[in-house]
């Protein structure tokens, strides 16, 4: 069964957790690289971090979304991390 559809909304508050593959960790020497890319998404689609905790294979994220982006934020933060 499919999760049901975000809904973005302008001010919004929104905790977004993000896993690893299979559990596996994501991080290794290069959290401070997460975490400059989280300053830029925030500065990028004006999102405010208000909240977040990394773990070795996932992190969580409470943010607000003054414009309804969180999707397309996430989708920078999520990609941008993972290509590099």
């Amino acid at each position: 069964m499919a999760r049901p559809l975000r809904i973005n909304m302008a001010g919004g508050w929104r905790h977004r957790p993000s896993r690893g593959q299979k559990r596996e960790p994501i991080y290794d020497r290069d959290r401070q690289e997460f975490l400059d890319r989280l300053e830029e998404m925030t500065k990028r689609y004006g999102v405010g971090a208000h909240a977040y905790v990394l773990r070795p294979n996932h992190y969580h994220l409470l943010i607000r979304t003054p414009k309804a982006n969180a999707s397309a934020a996430m989708q920078r933060l999520n990609n941008g991390y993972g290509m590099w």
